[in-house]
């Protein structure tokens, strides 16, 4: 029997519909939450892109919960886009993507493995948790290995978009373990693996 050491979360913000980016990949109104921010950067700094770590006064911040983060090629891109090719210095990085290779940053693994099996290698790895930053297609093919979901559930209406899971019909239990609200209408939900 497989020893794991190590848990995976989904972490990730939505809008009240469940979308976690609009058509065309747009988060922006999931970005104007000052009170969500602040519990953020005490909560979970680890997930906050390691150029913004200075100026938000939280360089050098232990890491609380996650020392690798696995992502889609979707949830890389906007940073690539930015110039930002290692946007997660401060944490083991995996991207799963069948077009990009090691000479677009050597400090992130890019990976067409299949994520099942890869997860699991990583979950057998000595270390904190894991860290699924997204997309939706990568979160479903996932479904078996998410020992735990946060969700940031914005007060904002999307209307379509991006799901949190995009894939088959596997209904699986979680139990909400938190939830806590903010003056905003956010609130950060968080459930385990029943």
């Amino acid at each position: 029997m497989r020893q794991q050491n190590r848990t995976l979360t989904y972490y990730v913000g939505t809008s009240l519909d469940g979308f976690i980016a609009g058509p065309g990949d747009e988060v922006e109104p999931l970005m104007v939450f000052a009170d969500v921010l602040e519990a953020i950067k005490e909560e979970w700094p680890e997930t906050l892109p390691t150029h913004v770590h200075e100026p938000f006064g939280i360089a050098g911040v232990q890491h609380r919960h996650w020392d690798t983060v696995v992502m889609g090629r979707r949830t890389y891109d906007p940073g690539l886009q930015m110039g930002l090719t290692s946007p997660y210095a401060h944490l083991d990085q995996h991207v799963f993507t069948r077009t990009l290779t090691a000479d677009t940053d050597k400090d992130v693994n890019f990976t067409d493995a299949d994520p099942l099996e890869y997860v699991r290698e990583l979950k057998a790895r000595e270390g904190k948790g894991i860290w699924l930053a997204g997309g939706a297609k990568l979160a479903s093919a996932l479904i078996t290995e998410i020992d735990q979901i946060i969700v940031k559930r914005y007060p904002v209406l999307f209307g379509g978009g991006i799901p949190m899971f995009d894939g088959t019909y596997e209904p699986t239990t979680f139990t909400l373990t938190e939830h806590r609200t903010f003056e905003s209408g956010a609130a950060v939900q968080t459930y385990r693996k029943a």
